[in-house]
C-alpha cells in the first residue's frame, strides 16, 4: 500500500472485519474508515462507541469533495481531502456520536504485501500473447454477443422444423452447380414425400428403405450401363491374361493421362463404400429424428457379464446396452442370440442396492403392462455404475421432453509449468488415473460442458483452443463449440459445448481477477466465466493462488478478493457475490495449499504416498483445516481425495518428487501436497453429484498432475407460462411469516430485506425489523407480519417449485448488505406453512442466521418426475432395520423428512425405494439443518455399529487394487477388513450452520436449549463413510419423543463442543472440535483412509454416494449446504 495513505484507511476491508478490529481496539472514539460496498467512489466511518459499532457514509459530490450523510436539517460541512474531514470531526460535539480520538492501524500482515518467491523466471511483466481471435474474451463481465451464446429467451415451444425442412435446408446451402438438374429434382422429391414413407417403414420393424433404393438407382443409372458395357470387356482381357506371360512380351506402359487400374480399382470401392453408407447414415437419420443433423456422437453398443438368480441358482448372463437403438438385450452367451429386449419405454427404473455395492434391480414393463423387478450382480460397483450412466444416457437420447433435466460437466485443472504439453492428453478428458475414475464402459459418453483451467500455461489462445478440440475429437467423435475462452497472463480458463446446445446457451459474462503483488500483477490471480444454460445459471472459476507453504493467510485473501471482486452472472443481483449468483458455482485451479509438516520430515512423507497412506497427509492439509474453520470456500464441497499428491514432480515421470530447490537464499522446500483442487456449491435441494475426482498419470511434463472432476447438474428449461405472453398470472404467490434474522454484529443501525429472483418481476423490498438483543451479543431482527406477499411471474408448480429465493438483510443507514441467504421453494405441499431456515454470509464469512416459515400458492398441477430420478436406490432389509433400530427417536435429521415421504415404521418400510432426490432433506448435514451439536453427539453413538458394516471402496486404479470379487455378492459386513481400522478415531463434528430451506417445525420455541451432557469416546472406524439418513418413523410418538431432541436445539455435547468463552461482539466464534484418543489394535498394515480433517468435514454429510464408493448416479437432490458449515456458529 503507498506510504501517503493514512494508517486509518483500510481501503477494501470487509465491513465485518471492520467491525472486528474496532472491538479488538475496545475504546469509545475508536475509528477507521474503509471503502463503501453500496456506493462506488465512497467511504464508510466507523466508529466505536459502548460496545456498538456506528457506521457514517463519507459521500463524494460533482466537485469531488466529501461530506458525512447527516440528518435532515444538520448543515452539511465539505472537505477537498479525507484528512481534513478526519481532523475537524477529532473535535468534540461535531454531531457523531463521539468525536474521533483512536486510529485503528492497518494489520501487519495487510500493510506488508511482500513478494512471491515464484519461479525463477520473471512475473514483472505479462507475456505476450498472440492477438485475440476468438471473440469471446471481450471485455471483462460484458456479455458476447456469440453464434453460441446470443440472449435467448425462446420458448421451447417454438415449432421445430421437421427432418425434411431440416434437409432441405442443408440441401440449399450446399454448392449443387456440379448436379444433372434432373438428379437435383429426384433428391428434392425423395425429401419432400419418399423420406417420410421410407420413415415407416422402419417403424414397423423393417430394415429395408424401399425409396431411397430407388433413388440410388436413378442416381446410378449411366453409371450401371457403364458398368455393364465395361464389365465383359474387363472379364475378357482377365482371361486373356490368366496365362503366365512368356519371356518375350512386356505389358505395354501406362500412357500419361489414360485411366489407371489402380486409380479405377480406387475410385469403384470408394463408390461401393459410398453406396453401402448413404443407406446406414439415412436410417440412423430416421432413427434419431429432427435434432440428429449436429446431436451427439454414436455410443457403440456395451456387453456387460453379470449374475442373475432363477429358483436360487445362479446363472451367468449377459446385457448388452445398445444407447442408440434405445434397447436393453438379454442374452445367455455373449455372442449368442438375444434371449429378449427391452426398449428404453418400458426400463422404468434402476435401483441400486444399498447394502450389496454391485447389485442392481431394473424394473421393467412388459406386454401385460405387468411390472417385473430383475436383480442382476455385476463384477464390481465400477461396473454396476458404467451400466447405470450408460442406460441413463439412452433414457435422455430417446427421451420426449424437448429440454434436458440433467448435464454432465467436466472440470479439469492443470498447472502446466510453463512447459508445452504432450501431444496425447486424451487420459484427461477420460477420467483415467488414480482416485475416483469411471468405467471403461463409460469412456463412450461424451459430456456435455468441457471446463479446463491453466495455469503457467506457455500456449497462445488459438493453439491451447486446437489442442482442447482435437483432443475432445478424439474421444467423443464429436466437434466441440467454444463457448468462451479468457486470459489472464498465464492463466486461462476454456469452455467448450456439445453443438446441441448452441441454442440452450447464453448471457457469457468473463472476468478477471488480479492477486499478485500488490492486487496489480496478473501472475496470480483468477479467471471466470458465467452463462445461463436455459434457466440455469452456470459460473466456473479458474485460479493461481499465492505459492509457499507460509502464505496460507496471504491464499486466503486471494479466495476473499476474488470472491469480492470477481464481476460474472446477473448484474441485477449487486448485494450477492458470486457464492450466491449461480445454480451451480464450480471453483477450480492451483489453489497452493499445501500438506503444512516439518520439511524434515520430506522422505516420511514420500514414503506414506508409496504405501498409499493419506490420511496422515490429509489431517495436515491446510485447504481441510481452513475449510474447517470456516475461513475460507465456506458452504463449498470438495468430493474426497483419494489420489496422489499433484505437486511437486520430477517432470517426465510420475514415480519422484522433486521436494527441494536451491535458490540463491538457500534450500526452500516443496512437499508433496494436493495443491490442485476442484470445489462446488450449488442452491439447496438442486440435484448435483460428483461423477469423479482424481489426477492422470500420465501426462508428465509438468511438476503438477491434471486433476479432473466430472459432475451430474440438475437443469431447468426456460419455462414459459401457459396463459400465453402479455398475461398477468395471479394465481402464484410467496408469503414469508414470522420470520427474524439473528445478526453477528455491532452495528447500531435499522434493516430491511430485499428479496431477489428469477422467478419476480424485480425485487421486492421490505419494511424495516424491530431490532432486539439477542444471546450473546447478537443482535436479532424480527420482521413478523410486515414482510411482502411476492407474486411470481408464473405459478405452475412444475416451474415455480425449481425456483430459489435470494435473501439480503441491509442496513437502512447504508444500504450495505449484512448477509445473504438462499431458500428453495421446493416444497413438499403448497397451501401450507412451512418452517425455513439459511445461514447469512457476506463476503465469504458467516454473519448470522434467517428463520421464519413460508407458505406458497401455486397454480393448479403437478411436478414431473426428472431424468435424474431415474436411477434410485433401495434400502435393503438389514440396513433398514439398523435404521429403525439406531435412529427411531434419535435422529436428527427424521424431522426433516417430508411429511409424505416418511414410511410407517414396519415391514413396509424395511424395503423402502428411497428417492435419492429427496435425501438431501435427510442426512445430519449442515445443509439440512442448524446446529445441533449435543444430536450429533448422540447419532455418532447409536451410529457406530452401523459404521462397522460399511466398506468404503477402494477404486480399481494404481494406488488401489480390486476389492470387489465378482461374481460374489458380499454384503458390507462381510467386505469390512480389519486393515481399515484407524489409530485414532475423528473428532466428531458439529453439524454447523448451512443453508437448508426446511427447518423443525418448534425451532424457535427451543433455540435456545442448551445443556452439558457428556458422551464416552466411541471407537470409529476408519475411513468414515458419509452417513446416509434413513427415516424411518415408527409412529408420530417416536417422532416426538423428548421435543428438545428431536424438534429444536438439543443438549450440547462434550465431545463435539468445547465451552464457549467470553466472545468477541463482531467475530464469529468457532466451536473447538475435541478429537478422541481411544486407540484400537491394527493387526495388518492399514490401508488408505480419510483423515481426521476429511472426517470433520465429512462426516455428517446426508448426501452419500461414497459410501457407495464410486456409485455417482443416486440422482440426488443436493442440500443446502457445502461441506464447510461442519463446525457450529453460536
Amino acid at each position: 500500500m503507498p506510504a501517503m495513505v493514512p494508517g486509518w484507511n483500510h481501503g477494501n476491508i470487509t465491513r465485518s472485519k471492520a467491525e472486528e478490529l474496532l472491538s479488538r481496539a475496545g475504546k469509545d472514539g475508536s475509528f477507521l474508515v474503509r471503502a463503501s460496498e453500496s456506493i462506488p467512489r465512497a467511504y464508510a466511518l466507523c466508529v466505536l462507541f459502548r460496545n456498538c459499532v456506528y457506521t457514517y457514509r463519507i459521500l463524494p459530490n460533482e466537485d469531488d469533495k466529501f461530506t458525512v450523510q447527516a440528518s435532515e436539517g444538520v448543515p452539511m460541512r465539505f472537505f477537498t481531502k479525507l484528512d481534513q474531514l478526519i481532523e475537524f470531526y477529532k473535535k468534540e460535539n461535531m454531531g457523531l456520536v463521539t468525536h474521533l480520538q483512536y486510529p485503528v492501524p492497518l494489520e501487519e500482515e495487510d500493510a506488508i504485501d511482500e513478494a512471491e518467491e515464484d519461479t525463477v523466471e520473471s512475473v514483472m511483466s505479462p507475456p505476450e500473447l498472440p492477438p485475440r481471435n476468438i471473440p469471446m474474451s471481450a471485455g471483462p463481465s460484458e456479455a458476447k454477443d456469440l453464434p453460441l451464446a446470443t440472449e435467448n429467451t425462446r420458448a421451447p415451444e417454438v415449432t421445430r422444423l421437421s427432418l425434411s425442412e431440416t434437409l432441405f435446408q442443408r440441401l440449399q446451402s450446399m454448392d449443387t452447380s456440379g448436379l444433372p438438374e434432373e438428379h437435383l429434382k429426384a433428391i428434392q422429391d425423395y425429401l419432400s414425400t419418399q423420406l417420410l414413407l421410407d420413415s415407416d417403414f422402419l417403424k414397423t420393424g423393417s430394415s429395408n428403405l424401399p425409396h431411397l433404393k430407388k433413388l440410388t438407382s436413378l442416381l446410378c443409372k449411366e453409371l450401371h450401363g457403364e458398368v455393364i458395357r465395361t464389365l465383359p470387356s474387363l472379364e475378357s482381357l482377365q482371361r486373356l491374361f490368366d496365362q503366365q506371360l512368356s519371356p518375350g512380351l512386356r505389358p505395354r506402359p501406362q500412357v500419361p493421362g489414360e485411366a489407371s487400374p489402380i486409380t479405377m480399382v480406387a475410385k469403384l470401392s470408394q463408390l461401393t463404400s459410398l453406396l453401402s453408407s448413404i443407406e446406414d447414415k439415412v436410417k440412423s437419420l430416421l432413427h434419431e429424428g429432427s435434432e440428429s443433423t449436429n446431436r451427439r456422437s454414436l455410443i457403440p453398443p456395451v456387453t456387460f457379464e453379470v449374475k442373475s438368480e432363477s429358483l436360487g441358482i445362479p446363472q451367468k448372463m449377459h446385457l448388452k446396452v445398445d444407447v442408440e437403438s434405445g434397447k436393453l438385450i438379454v442374452k445367455k452367451s455373449k455372442d449368442g442370440s438375444e434371449d429378449k429386449f427391452y426398449s428404453h419405454k418400458k426400463i422404468l427404473q434402476l435401483i441400486k442396492s444399498q447394502k450389496f455395492l454391485n447389485k442392481l434391480v431394473i424394473l421393467v414393463e412388459t406386454e401385460k403392462e405387468k411390472i417385473l423387478r430383475k436383480e442382476y450382480v455385476f463384477a464390481d460397483s465400477k461396473k454396476r455404475e458404467g451400466f447405470c450412466q450408460l442406460l441413463q444416457q439412452m433414457k435422455n437420447k430417446h427421451s420426449e421432453q424437448p429440454e434436458p433435466d440433467m448435464i454432465t460437466i467436466f472440470i479439469g485443472t492443470w498447472n502446466m509449468g510453463n512447459a508445452p504439453p504432450p501431444k496425447k492428453i486424451t487420459s484427461w478428458f477420460l477420467s483415467k488415473g488414480q482416485g475416483k475414475t469411471r468405467d471403461d464402459s463409460a469412456d463412450y459418453i461424451p459430456h456435455d460442458i468441457y471446463v479446463i483451467g491453466t495455469q503457467e500455461d506457455p500456449l497462445g489462445e488459438k493453439e491451447w483452443l486446437e489442442l482442447l478440440r482435437h483432443s475432445l475429437q478424439e474421444v467423443t467423435s464429436m466437434t466441440f463449440k467454444t463457448v468462451a475462452i479468457h486470459t489472464l497472463w498465464n492463466i486461462r480458463i476454456v469452455v467448450l459445448a456439445k453443438p446441441e446446445h448452441e441454442n440452450r446457451i447464453s448471457h457469457i459474462c468473463t472476468d478477471t481477477v488480479k492477486t499478485g503483488i500488490a492486487n496489480t500483477l496478473g501472475n496470480k490471480g483468477a479467471v471466470g466465466v458465467s452463462f445461463m444454460f436455459n434457466g440455469t445459471s452456470l459460473g466456473f472459476v479458474n485460479s493461481h493462488l499465492t505459492s509457499g507453504s507460509e502464505k496460507k493467510l496471504r491464499r486466503n485473501q486471494n479466495y476473499m478478493n476474488i470472491l469480492r471482486f470477481l464481476a460474472l452472472g446477473d448484474k441485477k443481483l449487486s448485494p450477492f457475490n458470486i457464492t450466491h449468483r449461480f445454480t451451480h458455482l464450480f471453483w477450480l485451479g492451483d489453489l497452493n495449499y499445501r500438506v503444512e509438516l516439518p520439511t524434515w520430515e520430506a522422505e516420511a512423507i514420500i514414503q506414506k504416498i508409496k504405501q498409499q497412506q493419506y490420511s496422515d497427509l490429509l489431517a495436515h492439509d491446510q485447504l481441510l483445516l481452513e475449510r474447517k474453520d470456516q475461513k475460507v470456500f465456506l458452504h463449498f464441497e470438495e468430493e474426497e481425495i483419494t489420489f496422489a499428491p499433484t505437486y511437486r514432480f520430477e517432470r517426465l515421470t510420475r514415480d519422484k518428487y522433486a521436494y527441494t530447490k536451491q535458490k540463491a537464499t538457500g534450500m526452500k522446500y516443496n512437499l508433496p501436497s494436493w495443491c490442485d483442487r476442484v470445489l462446488w456449491k450449488s442452491y439447496p435441494l438442486v440435484h448435483v453429484v460428483c461423477q469423479s475426482y482424481g489426477s492422470t498419470s500420465d501426462i508428465m511434463t509438468s511438476d503438477h498432475s491434471p486433476v479432473f472432476a466430472t459432475f451430474e447438474a440438475g437443469v431447468t428449461s426456460q419455462f414459459v407460462s401457459k396463459n400465453g405472453p402479455g398475461t398477468v398470472d395471479s394465481q402464484g404467490q410467496i408469503e414469508f411469516l414470522a420470520c427474524y434474522a439473528t445478526l453477528k454484529t455491532k452495528s447500531q443501525t435499522k434493516f430491511y430485506l430485499e428479496f431477489h429472483s428469477s422467478c419476480l418481476e424485480s425485487f421486492v423490498k421490505s419494511q424495516e425489523g424491530e431490532n432486539e438483543e439477542g444471546s450473546e451479543g447478537e443482535l436479532v431482527v424480527r420482521f413478523g407480519e410486515t414482510l411482502p406477499k411476492l407474486k411470481p411471474i408464473i405459478s405452475d408448480p412444475e416451474y415455480l417449485l425449481d425456483q430459489h429465493i435470494l435473501i439480503s438483510i441491509k442496513s437502512s443507514d447504508s444500504d450495505e448488505s449484512y448477509g445473504e441467504g438462499c431458500i428453495a421453494l421446493r416444497l413438499e405441499t403448497t397451501e401450507a406453512q412451512h418452517p425455513i431456515y439459511t445461514p447469512l454470509t457476506h463476503h465469504g464469512e458467516m454473519t448470522g442466521h434467517f428463520r421464519g416459515e413460508i407458505k406458497l400458492q401455486t397454480s393448479q398441477g403437478k411436478m414431473r418426475e426428472k431424468l435424474y430420478d431415474f436411477v434410485k436406490t433401495e434400502r435393503d432389509e438389514s440396513s433398514g432395520m439398523k435404521c429403525l433400530k439406531n435412529l427411531t427417536s434419535h435422529d436428527p435429521t427424521r424431522q426433516w423428512e417430508p411429511s409424505g415421504r416418511v414410511p410407517a415404521c414396519g415391514v413396509s418400510g424395511l424395503n423402502e425405494i428411497i428417492n435419492p432426490n429427496y435425501i438431501a432433506n435427510r442426512g445430519p448435514c449442515p445443509r439440512v439443518q442448524e446446529a445441533r451439536p449435543g444430536d450429533l453427539g448422540k447419532v455418532e453413538a447409536l451410529l457406530q455399529e452401523d459404521l462397522l458394516l460399511t466398506k468404503p471402496e477402494m477404486f480399481e486404479n494404481p494406488l488401489y487394487g480390486s476389492v470387489s470379487s465378482f461374481p460374489k455378492l458380499v454384503p458390507r459386513k462381510e467386505q469390512e477388513s480389519p486393515k481399515m481400522l484407524r489409530k485414532e478415531p475423528p473428532p466428531c463434528p458439529d453439524p454447523g450452520i448451512s443453508s437448508p430451506s426446511i427447518v423443525p417445525p418448534k425451532a424457535q420455541e427451543v433455540e435456545s436449549v442448551k445443556g452439558t451432557s457428556k458422551q464416552a469416546p466411541v471407537p470409529v472406524l476408519g475411513p468414515t463413510p458419509r452417513i446416509r439418513s434413513f427415516t424411518c418413523s415408527s409412529s408420530a410418538e417416536g417422532r416426538m419423543t423428548s421435543g428438545d431432541k428431536s424438534q429444536g436445539k438439543p443438549k450440547a455435547s462434550a465431545s463435539s463442543q468445547a465451552p464457549v468463552p467470553v466472545k468477541r461482539p463482531v467475530k464469529p466464534s468457532r466451536s473447538e472440535m475435541s478429537q478422541q484418543t481411544t486407540p484400537i489394535p491394527a493387526p495388518r498394515p492399514p490401508l488408505p483412509v480419510k483423515s481426521p480433517a476429511v472426517l470433520q468435514l465429512q462426516h455428517s454429510k446426508g448426501r452419500d454416494y461414497r459410501d457407495n464408493t464410486e456409485l455417482p448416479h443416486h440422482g440426488k437432490h443436493r442440500q443446502e449446504e457445502g461441506l464447510l458449515g461442519r463446525t457450529a456458529m453460536q
